[in-house]
């Protein structure tokens, strides 16, 4: 006998539905597309039991003819393309033409459409492998689909199905992306008696997202355009230092496709490196636009992921897009003392936000040239006035419209930072050498990473020199540190080297030689050296985060100093 058989086609059709179909938000995700595909202005989904149960998506698209609605339950059966030279220029969502057929494999399947312009329309229905009836039925212009029992003929598929409400969260993720991706379009969402999502058509990506996240997420964002060539980003993302605890808000569409895709979440999240505090991650809800000939959207059976023709260029043009929209973006984090009422008990609150501080670029600096300095418009009279200084920790400012607590140690740090960017830039680290030998011991793993990184160390200033076992010398290092310095901050380098990424340790180098020769709190300044220090700190590219992502300015506003004393705002 034989051991190379041709599987029977029932077999076949229910593995094919399984690289499409895997559960309710796949049928639900092919269905949109092609309502979606077929121009509709609303949507209506309609959920039983997470999907399990009952799918129904209607839509009030082009429609079908009789002819066309019988081969469209056909495998390979699409109107979307017709030669294999379409496929390097796909423009549409659905296109290969087994959505339907993978959907009826597996459920009972009953599809109402009319194109508008019989008298009526036509009604397919069909159970797993049995046999398709075709009807004449009274339907509007669209399409509606139900598929009921899903995976009622593969037991095994249906067993590994997750819990009700967390495949209808599969499902309210999926529109979410949907809708951002085609604000012109109304979608509706209800899961047996209740509506979960119901979004009417609006003018704007900026009203959508107001409509599905609120008034606190989009205030909290930055609108992001460019445009090289045929190519463009288009959207909005974190105005920093606002950002999110995980990746989960960053969103990505490229030709109004929602893709998951590494190449631009690498890029958007090294653009906002340095500017978000530490373990924070930008929202993103951006748009790339593409020649169709540019993106392989082919390579994945739910169409989830995209191959780019040249994805270092894509890399480098999210980079571009994203640090061009934070040319003006600098963060404040405001406080706001609110009065509340907790049951009859008085108590006051604090609120914690983000809003933008305009500052010019850095002259000469690394972020100066991605960011071209603004002129010199602001005179000092606009700039904050220093009034003193509390606890010999922090500067106290006044701006036009509130009060400004800045950190001293976090504003130097950041000051000295940008400058120790132009002089390894320049590769000339002023050096100098210790009159007594420093002499220490390292242990097997400081050498490790000594021997790894001593290149990078040898460029930072610091020249070490082996005197047998574990003891080493110190040769030199910058002038920034006295010979004590320099050698706890080799120490604190090493130990920081040996848990970096390759490409992050020189600006981890510099944000440690920032932070050991910044001014420490607890230390007294004079009003000129905090006048200095503040001018300088606005002159900065990121005048709201340290190197290390800790915030440098908390402000005041000075409507809330009235509301707290009880004066009318003047």
């Amino acid at each position: 006998m034989s051991k190379i058989q041709v599987l029977p086609p029932e077999v076949a059709e229910k593995i094919a539905a399984g690289e499409v179909i895997e559960r309710p938000f796949s049928v639900v995700k092919e269905l949109v597309e092609n309502s979606l595909d077929a121009g509709a202005t609303e949507i209506r989904v309609e959920l039983q039991a997470g999907g399990k149960r009952l799918i129904r998506v209607q839509d009030n698209g082009a429609g079908m003819s009789p002819e066309d609605a019988r081969l469209c339950l056909e495998r390979h059966a699409t109107s979307k393309i017709s030669t294999e030279a379409d496929l390097e220029k796909i423009s549409t969502l659905g296109f290969r033409g087994e959505a339907l057929a993978s959907i009826a494999a597996v459920s009972e399947l009953v599809l109402k459409t009319s194109d508008g312009r019989g008298e009526a329309g036509t009604q397919i229905s069909r159970k797993g492998e049995a046999p398709a009836q075709v009807e004449v039925t009274a339907f509007p212009r669209g399409t509606s689909v139900e598929v009921g029992d899903l995976f009622f003929n593969l037991p095994a598929r249906r067993k590994f199905l997750r819990s009700d409400q967390s495949e209808l969260g599969l499902t309210v993720r999926y529109l979410t992306s949907a809708a951002l991706a085609y604000p012109e379009v109304k979608f509706v969402l209800t899961h047996g008696r209740r509506e979960i999502i119901n979004c009417p058509a609006v003018g704007s990506l900026r009203d959508r997202i107001f409509q599905l996240y609120g008034k606190d997420t989009m205030e909290g964002l930055m609108a992001v355009d460019f445009r090289e060539e045929e190519s463009g980003i288009s959207g909005f993302g974190s105005r920093p230092p606002r950002g999110k605890t995980d990746k989960a808000h960053q969103l990505f569409f490229v030709n109004r496709r929602p893709v998951k895709d590494r190449v631009l979440q690498a890029a958007f999240n090294q653009a906002y490196r340095g500017f978000l505090e530490k373990d924070l991650f930008p929202e993103a809800f951006l748009f790339l636009t593409m020649p169709a000939g540019e993106v392989d959207v082919n390579v994945h059976p739910a169409k989830a992921e995209v191959r780019f023709r040249d994805s270092q260029n894509v890399f480098y043009l999210v980079l571009r897009a994203a640090e061009t929209a934070m040319l003006a973006e600098k963060g404040l984090k405001e406080i706001y003392p609110v009065r509340e009422d907790h049951g009859g008990r008085s108590g006051v609150s604090e609120r914690l936000e983000w809003r933008a501080f305009p500052g010019p670029a850095g002259p000469g600096s690394e972020t100066g040239a991605l960011f071209p300095p603004a002129p010199e418009a602001q005179d000092k009279s606009a700039r904050p006035q220093v009034l003193g200084q509390f606890l010999n920790m922090y500067i106290i400012a006044a701006g036009e419209d509130g009060l400004l607590v800045i950190d001293q140690h976090n504003a130097h740090e950041r000051v000295l930072f940008e400058k120790y960017k132009e002089i390894d830039a320049q590769k000339k680290w002023p050096q100098q050498s210790p009159l007594i030998p420093v002499l220490f011991d390292l242990s097997d793993g400081q050498i490790l990473v000594l021997e790894n990184n001593r290149t990078l160390l040898e460029e930072s200033g610091f020249v070490v020199e082996a005197m047998g076992g574990r003891t080493y010398v110190l040769n030199s290092f910058p002038d920034i540190f006295s010979a004590e310095e320099a050698k706890e901050t080799l120490f604190a380098l090493l130990e920081e080297m040996g848990e970096e990424e390759a490409g992050k340790k020189r600006e981890k180098v510099l944000a440690t030689l920032a932070c050991k020769s910044a001014v420490k709190a607890n230390e007294p300044l004079p009003k000129e050296k905090m006048e200095f220090l503040v001018e300088e700190l606005f002159r900065t590219a990121n005048s709201a985060v340290c190197p290390h992502g800790r915030p440098i300015i908390v402000k005041i506003e000075k409507s809330q100093i009235e509301k707290g004393l009880k004066r009318p705002p003047g």
